[in-house]
């Protein structure tokens, strides 16, 4: 059985190869976006990563993609779910959508989340400035069930728009927030344990959320600086509790919408300009 509770130095692939199958409950990462460092502008060019080149071919990149997202598939368990952070690009006016390659996978694709990162990626004015990234939720059917299991309505009101900012004090160049995994292992696999499996850990955020919520976790990278800091962290991790706690706090209604229907009050239908799910959020 493949050791948990470990952050490993290795290549993504080369590693996922080598563990079992349909042994993780719940997988997260934020790979290399693949910018194009020589190409881009000073804030692109200016972030690089330890031990990864972030300007493969396009081409060569998005094959690298698939064949590490169909190891995830085959080693994450039926019923199970990978959460994918990717943002869209633009190579000279081509914009560059993660869906190009996600469908090239095993995946089904069970929705797309929308992260507002609150800050600008560049700023200049070929575009309105990009504040967002996606998070694509990715499932693995059980016996051909391509729906899943639904989420409590504690954690389906938080919507599909997520608003909070990067990582500041992290020293890794990319970090997403602690925010961001605790609400996706929180929601998934809610009072359950499970293994949570990050291929790209970076800085450890991943199996920090992992780990305050109870769960196993295997984190793997490239670079040994960032693995010897994920593990650095790790040692310090209760001093993250209150971010996990916190979060894990906004997960909460006070009736469902079941509960709604079945007492026949208000299920949503707009009074005023404000439906009964917007005011619960206001």
């Amino acid at each position: 059985m493949w050791p948990k509770d470990k952050i490993i130095h290795g290549d993504a692939l080369d590693i996922l190869e080598k563990i079992e199958d349909n042994f993780v409950d719940l997988g997260i990462t934020s790979p290399p976006y693949n910018k194009g460092e020589k190409h881009q502008g000073w804030l692109v060019k200016n972030v690089r990563y330890n031990g990864a080149s972030d300007r493969a071919p396009e081409e060569v990149y998005q094959k690298q993609q698939v064949d590490v997202l169909n190891e995830l598939f085959r080693v994450i368990k039926p019923g199970g779910s990978f959460f994918y952070n990717h943002k869209t690009r633009w190579a000279r006016g081509k914009m560059l959508h993660p869906m190009e390659w996600l469908q090239k996978t095993k995946w089904t694709i069970r929705q797309e989340i929308i992260w507002n990162r609150m800050i600008a990626a560049n700023i200049r004015g070929w575009r309105f400035w990009q504040v967002d990234e996606r998070i694509y939720w990715l499932y693995k059917p059980r016996g051909g069930d391509q729906i899943g299991k639904e989420l409590k309505s504690k954690h389906a009101l938080l919507t599909s728009v997520w608003r909070f900012p990067p990582e500041r004090k992290n020293n890794h160049p990319a970090p997403f927030p602690l925010l961001l995994p605790t609400r996706i292992i929180h929601s998934i696999l809610d009072d359950k344990k499970g293994i949570v499996l990050d291929p790209y850990v970076g800085s450890g955020t991943t199996c920090l959320a992992a780990k305050l919520l109870g769960s196993s976790y295997i984190g793997i990278d490239i670079s040994r600086e960032y693995v010897r800091d994920a593990k650095a962290r790790m040692e310090n991790y209760l001093s993250y509790k209150k971010v996990v706690d916190e979060e894990v706090s906004r997960h909460i209604v006070g009736k469902t919408f079941t509960d709604r229907k079945r007492n026949n009050e208000n299920t949503g239908k707009h009074r005023t300009g404000v439906s009964a799910f917007q005011a619960r959020l206001l």
